[in-house]
């Protein structure tokens, strides 16, 4: 029989039970906070994080997790998220059964779908929690998505691999290779291309391309557009990049790209190359091998177009200047031939035209003298002048040995006896051959006399002592200052030349009353040669071309061909060139200061000629600080 409860008992025990369910209505309301406060929490998470039954259906997606991948907790509450890429489908499986069996799962990364279809690298963690930990049981994963940090990282090491590798490709085909090839690879495309425009032509052409079919490669460096026939003249004139990621809307556009290239273009990303203030081409890629091109593209061909201008502009400068060179070579192999040739082309003329003014004067010796001597000296005196351009001429090309003597001094030997015979015949003078053998050695000899020790103040005073008679109508001071100096080695027939053409030279640039010093010393373990003019000097412009050859310092219109040692007599240059191409034979250097005449700065001021008739000089020392020229000949000593 049951136990009666009294009226107190039941009481008690409906204020327990009261007090029970009161509790347990506080501990959902703390639940709910709980719950609310949480979902707060996560809301503000920067990362993406999604909550999952233990079915693998959607409870809880935070705003960051819409923001990377487009789903909202609104479409998806309830529903399994289809964001597992379907080739890491088996992976996933042995994730989820790993998540379960340890209840969490480290970072590990991998790669998920966004809404729009796009496939993302991300970081994931896992953790499985129960119903006594959070009031329900399920599966919290935390995601980041390192989608960026992969892509500078990468887009980092491929700009330090381009900037270190730009320096070893001097080569511009080479260079643009190498530049289109990683294009290729970074953006993952079928090809890529480095385009550069012709600014005179305004066309484009395509030096650098990269494009696995070798055929269609070679066909693209053979091609060239109109500025107007592609989407790279848009951005070379606007100087923005341009995505396309349809290309049938610009078919019609472009009618003849696709068929000179050889195949179609579905998608293309373009970006200016820009060099200072100008745009000198563009970089391109096309066909991407897996999804579109996006913004990420652009920025990561921008930096690359940023990095490689300068080498490609650098690298274009080296190739128009090894095209120049070549150019040049050609010209100075066909000059040197010409000079060559007309070098030796003198010689005859030269040696006949002679002879024959010595023939000329024996018969016009029964005439006047005054009739017909000036005119025989000035033939004679342009004679000598030719003979002396020749001579200068066949020293600067010396090094290039003739065959023409050898050739008719053998002709000469072995017809000896055929020729004395027929000259005995005819003239009934046989040692006329002996003349004809030495006539040809005048004219084509051009073996150099053996170097020698020469001491150089010596032969310096004397040459100096010989010159001074050459020029006794002009009132100079030519003074000779030298110590005692060890010997130097060199042909005494060089070094006359050398010595008497500094000499003259310094004489034709001092006018009158004024003065030039030959100077020899010696200086450390050398000997110096030292010739110095107070004369009008040279202007900087010049002093870089004196050494060329056939330069003349003077105007053109202020040239005249006057005799040797007068002032301003019109030098052409000739013998400053030999006298280079002779210290790097004999090992010697040569140096010029010069000071142009404060008082006629410009090449076409012009001086008076003599001290005492310049408007500027009140005295000789106004000039003797106003300008001048300094030639300086260091020589190696030796002993012998």
């Amino acid at each position: 029989m049951a136990e009666k409860i009294s009226y107190e008992e039941l009481a008690q025990k409906v204020e327990a039970l009261e007090f029970e369910i009161a509790q347990l209505r506080q501990n959902e309301i703390s639940l709910k906070e709980s719950s609310r406060r949480y979902r707060k929490l996560l809301d503000f998470v920067p990362y993406p994080m999604a909550v999952f039954s233990l079915k693998g259906r959607v409870s809880y997606l935070n705003p960051a997790f819409t923001d990377v991948f487009g789903w909202t907790l609104e479409e998806m509450e309830g529903e399994k998220m289809p964001f597992v890429p379907t080739h890491l489908q088996e992976e996933t499986s042995e994730k989820i059964k790993e998540l379960f069996d340890q209840r969490i799962v480290p970072r590990y990364e991998t790669k998920r779908l966004t809404k729009d279809g796009r496939l993302i690298d991300v970081v994931t963690r896992g953790e499985v929690f129960s119903k006594s930990e959070m009031g329900l049981s399920g599966e919290l994963l935390i995601l980041r998505d390192i989608a960026n940090e992969k892509r500078f990282a990468k887009n980092n090491e491929a700009m330090l691999k381009i900037s270190m590798a730009l320096p070893e490709y001097t080569d511009l085909e080479d260079l643009l290779d190498y530049i289109s090839s990683e294009i290729k690879r970074l953006l993952d495309t079928k090809g890529a291309l480095v385009i550069l425009l012709d600014e005179e032509k305004q066309e484009f052409f395509f030096q650098g391309a990269a494009y696995d079919d070798t055929a269609t490669l070679k066909r693209i460096k053979e091609i060239r557009f109109s500025i107007h026939d592609l989407a790279s003249g848009n951005v070379i004139k606007t100087g923005e990049p341009l995505i396309v990621n349809d290309t049938s809307r610009d078919l019609h556009i472009y009618p003849s790209r696709d068929m000179k290239f050889g195949h179609d273009f579905k998608n293309y990303v373009i970006v200016p190359i820009k060099s200072n203030d100008r745009r000198i081409g563009v970089l391109a890629a096309y066909n991407k091998t897996v999804g579109i091109f996006e913004h990420t593209d652009v920025e990561l061909l921008e930096t690359i177009a940023g990095t490689v201008a300068l080498s490609i502009e650098n690298a274009r400068f080296s190739e128009e200047l090894k095209k120049a060179y070549r150019e040049l070579s050609s010209l100075d192999r066909a000059k040197d031939k010409a000079i060559n040739h007309l070098s030796h082309e003198l010689k005859t003329p030269i040696s006949i035209f002679s002879g024959t003014l010595s023939i000329l004067k024996k018969k016009l010796a029964a005439l006047p003298e005054n009739t017909w001597e000036p005119t025989m000296a000035r033939a004679q005196r342009n004679m000598d002048r030719i003979r002396k351009l020749q001579s200068e001429v066949d020293d600067i090309i010396q090094e290039k040995k003739f065959e023409t003597y050898n050739f008719l001094s053998f002709i000469v030997d072995q017809c000896t006896d055929l020729l004395e015979t027929v000259i005995e015949d005819e003239i009934g003078n046989t040692t006329l051959i002996e003349r004809v053998r030495h006539r040809i050695k005048d004219i084509f000899d051009t073996r150099e006399t053996e170097p020698e020790y020469i001491y150089l103040d010596a032969y310096t005073q004397e040459r100096v002592n010989h010159l001074k008679p050459l020029f006794p109508h002009r009132r100079l001071e030519l003074n000779c200052i030298v110590d005692s100096v060890p010997a130097v080695h060199m042909p005494k027939d060089l070094l006359q030349k050398v010595i008497d053409g500094l000499v003259r030279n310094a004489v034709e640039n001092t006018p009158d009353h004024g003065k030039v010093d030959v100077i020899v010393q010696k200086q450390g373990e050398d000997v110096v040669l030292v010739v110095k003019d107070f004369g009008v000097g040279i202007t900087q412009e010049h002093r870089k071309k004196i050494f060329e050859g056939f330069f003349s310092t003077q105007e053109t219109a202020s040239y005249s061909s006057k005799a040797p040692f007068d002032f301003n007599a019109g030098g052409r240059g000739a013998d400053l060139l030999r006298m280079k191409i002779f210290s790097k034979r004999y090992d010697f250097s040569i140096h010029v200061s010069s000071l142009r005449c404060r008082f006629i700065p410009k090449v076409s001021d012009v001086c008076p000629g003599n001290i005492l008739e310049c408007d500027f000089c009140t005295e000789k020392k106004d000039c003797f600080h106003s300008g001048g020229s300094e030639f300086s000949l260091v020589f190696k000593t030796v002993s012998n």
